[in-house]
């Protein structure tokens, strides 16, 4: 995973691994997935993408 310091600064130091994110056009969120299972793990409720996750391009 990726480390943070210093706290509450707003930067990640590296990627996330093994994650990556899609745009849902539908709900107009950005949903995370495990790259290694494809399982669905989170939706932002913001609408902006998470940080530090990859993007996946939808065809």
């Amino acid at each position: 995973m990726a480390t943070n310091p210093p706290p509450g600064d707003g930067h990640r130091k590296g990627a996330v691994r093994k994650r990556s994110q899609v745009a849902n056009t539908l709900t107009e969120r950005y949903t995370k997935r495990d790259t290694e299972t494809g399982r669905f793990m989170a939706q932002k409720k913001d609408g902006q993408p998470f940080k530090g996750v990859r993007k996946e391009h939808q065809t």
